[in-house]
Order: C-alpha cells, then sequence, then structure tokens
C-alpha cells in the first residue's frame, strides 16, 4: 500500500512563523503600555499650569487699613448759585471807602431801599460824635427810606447804621442794645470796628463808592 503523499515540514519557516507569533502579543502589550504612559506624562503636563493657576487664584489679597478719619464736612457754599454780571455788578457798587482820620476803611451794603438812598448821596463828609464808647455818629445832607425796614435794631460790633431819628450815619465799633430806629444798611470790612475803637473822640469821615 503506497503512502499518501505528505509534504514535509520544512523547520526553519515553521519556527520564524512561531516566533512571529508569539511575539505579537508582546509587541501589543508594550503599545498599550507606551500609549498609557504617554497619556500619563501628557496629563501630568496639563495639570501643571491649571494647578499653578489655581494656587494663584486663592492667594489672599493685600489686607487694607479701614480710615477713621471723621468724614469731611460738605461746604455750604459749594451749593450757592453763581452770581450773574448784573448781580457782580450790583455787588460792587454796594462796595463803600470809609476815610477815618486819614484810614481808609472799606464797607458793603446791603440791597435794600435805604442802602440805596445813601448811595445817592455820596460822596458825603459827615463831622462825627463818639456816643457812649460803642458808636461813632454824623448828621446825613438828607433822610433815608424806612420802606421794609422794622420799628428798631440791634446792631452787631462791625455794623454800618442809620439811626433815624437823627438822621445820621452810625459806625459801630462797640456792643450797643436794640433801640429804635435803628436801621442796618451794612457791614464794615477787614476789622475796621477795631480800628475805629482805637480812634478817640470825634472825627471826620468821608464816605464813597468804590
Amino acid at each position: 500500500m503506497t503512502p499518501p503523499n505528505i509534504r514535509p515540514t520544512n523547520a526553519s519557516t515553521a519556527r520564524p512563523r512561531l516566533a512571529a507569533a508569539a511575539m505579537q502579543p508582546a509587541a501589543t502589550t508594550l503599545a498599550v503600555t507606551a500609549m498609557l504612559m504617554l497619556g500619563g506624562c501628557g496629563e501630568g503636563k496639563a495639570d501643571g499650569p491649571s494647578e499653578q493657576a489655581s494656587s494663584a487664584s486663592v492667594t489672599p489679597p493685600p489686607t487694607s487699613t479701614a480710615s477713621t478719619s471723621t468724614p469731611a464736612t460738605p461746604d455750604p457754599g459749594s451749593n450757592r448759585t453763581p452770581q450773574t454780571p448784573e448781580e457782580d455788578t450790583m455787588q460792587n457798587a454796594r462796595q463803600l471807602t470809609i476815610t477815618v482820620t486819614g484810614q481808609r476803611l472799606t464797607a458793603t451794603l446791603d440791597d435794600s431801599p435805604a442802602a440805596a438812598d445813601l448811595l445817592a448821596q455820596l460822596p458825603v463828609t459827615v463831622d462825627m460824635t463818639d456816643h457812649g464808647g460803642v458808636e461813632k455818629t454824623g448828621r446825613l445832607p438828607g433822610p433815608l427810606s424806612l420802606q421794609g425796614q422794622p420799628d428798631g435794631s440791634d446792631p452787631d460790633i462791625g455794623d454800618l447804621g442809620y439811626y433815624a431819628p437823627g438822621n445820621d450815619l452810625v459806625l459801630y465799633y462797640g456792643d450797643q442794645s436794640y433801640h429804635p430806629g435803628i436801621v442796618v444798611l451794612g457791614r464794615l470790612n477787614d476789622g475796621a470796628a477795631d480800628r475805629i475803637a482805637a480812634i478817640n473822640g470825634d472825627v471826620t469821615v468821608t464816605v464813597e463808592a468804590r
């Protein structure tokens, strides 16, 4: 009986195939391990800036010292309406120069009919007499209006006044009490009351519009 035709196996060919088949699982394992390692490295790199940013974001801000100073008081004059050119002109028109024994003093008149009448009489020179160590008075050429004025007044030190019963211009350098017939015309400026108080006796006064 003739034996079947069996092709002899080539041992040199079979061994490489077995070796290649044996190496495939090892190569796959190495590839997966390499990918995991690369992925791990990538994640570590990506986490670095995030962790730094997170660390920076929680850095506490500098502590500020609370101010214990008292708030500034608002200036009451800051809300005043600015004067118009016409108002400035009227204000300037009410400025007076008062010359007493060679000393030039200044005063500002109120906006009143009596003050307007005084302006209409200027310039004027008045011989004044000292009364009670508080005022110097002298007769004006004509009377002043009493329109809108009270029956009397209690002038302050430094007021410029008018005494209606005597038709007198008055410089108040001391504390005069209330008296009927007193009209306050305006104010002496820049310490003028103290300078008048230092002048003893009667004086001659010239009053002019500035």
